[in-house]
């Protein structure tokens, strides 16, 4: 678990400016490879779940989709 640890501390200690470039990268989408880009997108769906404010801007980033369980 402590990979766990080490993103939880990340997301708690990143600002919006750490977020919008964040962001910047994922809307360039130039990437070395396919995972570092994955790599960003996990970031920000993480700071989405524990920091929701700091993506709002961003969700069309990230596809979600409020599904109906009913």
């Amino acid at each position: 678990m402590p990979a766990l640890h080490l993103e939880r501390e990340k997301v708690s200690s990143l600002t919006e400016k750490d977020v919008a470039e964040l962001a910047a990268r994922l809307e360039q989408d130039d990437y070395s490879d396919a995972f570092e880009g994955l790599k960003d997108w996990h970031l920000l769906r993480a700071i989405a779940f524990e920091r929701p404010e700091m993506v709002e801007p961003y969700l069309y980033l990230l596809d979600m989709e409020a599904y109906d369980e009913a």
